[in-house]
């Protein structure tokens, strides 16, 4: 009765272990396929390669940072009381307070003499982006320089209007006419939007009563050919009945991720005497230009 009995069970067993393992290797040939395949789809399409790091990584000493010493002599010309050693330090600066030298630096300088007395100041800041994958370096400095440009009351670059402005890749605007990139052509005509600096006419225009030979007195203005893009500010003290006229030219312009900043102010002792904007703007304008060269060196 044994024999039998064993007989009979066997083929049952034996039938019931080859169906669970055939259903199992079909779950796992099923599952495996298609679970793998759908992660692998998602997981390339949500990937987004952060902006590279900018240009500028550190900054340059600011005291010496293309402010070489036959610069300085011309544009902050020494009492001839000074000392050899009082006019070194003159020329040598004073750097500023920085609690981050790789972040923000700058230096001025001060001459004074019987007839006038001029500031220079030169600041550098490297604008870093803390999420690459939203903005760059680049686009962050440009918003920095978009701020300080509004607040000069400057217009920004852009196409004339009644024009369709054209798009470039990725859809940003045509630079329109005075943008850094734009196509030469006319000056646009300035709108009453764009008032000009306190105290100077609007750019192009002469003094009052002025004849056509009267020098021209320059205003505030994009300016083009001066790193990525820049703007000249020209403001003139109030004229008063004992106090003189001074005038002081600032530069603020972009190269890649760092913004500079130029500030040249002459101040006469004497009432009556005003310092022309032509010569003024000049001196900063070469100073800048310099500054950019050594910045692309």
């Amino acid at each position: 009765m044994q024999r039998k009995a064993v007989r009979r069970t066997l083929p049952g067993i034996a039938m019931l272990t080859a169906l669970v393992a055939g259903a199992a290797g079909l779950t796992g040939c099923t599952s495996g396929s298609g679970t793998g395949g759908t992660s692998d789809a998602k997981g390339g399409g949500n990937q987004v390669a952060p902006a590279q790091p900018g240009k500028y990584r550190i900054l340059p000493a600011p005291c010496k940072a293309g402010v070489d010493s036959k610069r300085l002599r011309n544009m902050l010309p020494a009492a001839d009381s000074l000392s050899p050693l009082q006019r070194d330090q003159l020329y040598a600066g004073t750097a500023d307070a920085s609690y981050d030298g790789d972040r923000r630096v700058g230096c001025r300088w001060t001459a004074q003499t019987p007839q006038e007395t001029r500031l220079l100041s030169v600041g550098f800041e490297r604008v870093v982006s803390y999420d690459r994958a939203v903005a760059s370096d680049d686009d962050k400095a440009r918003q920095v320089y978009v701020r300080q440009l509004t607040d000069a009351h400057l217009p920004f670059p852009g196409p004339n209007p009644g024009t369709n402005p054209g798009t470039n890749p990725g859809g940003a605007t045509t630079p329109g006419p005075g943008a850094p990139g734009a196509p030469a052509g006319p000056a646009p005509t300035p709108t009453p939007a764009a008032p000009a600096a306190t105290g100077t006419p609007a750019p192009g225009s002469s003094s009052p009563g002025a004849g056509p030979s009267a020098p021209v007195e320059l205003g505030s203005r994009v300016l083009e050919g001066l790193g990525n893009e820049a703007f000249i500010e020209d403001k003139l003290s109030p004229a008063g009945a004992t106090a003189a006229q001074s005038r002081t030219v600032r530069i603020v312009f972009r190269t890649s991720n760092v913004i500079v900043t130029l500030e040249y102010s002459v101040q006469p002792a004497l009432p009556g005497t005003v310092p022309p904007s032509a010569e003024t703007q000049d001196k900063a304008r070469q100073l800048a230009q310099a500054l950019v060269e050594r910045l692309t060196e």
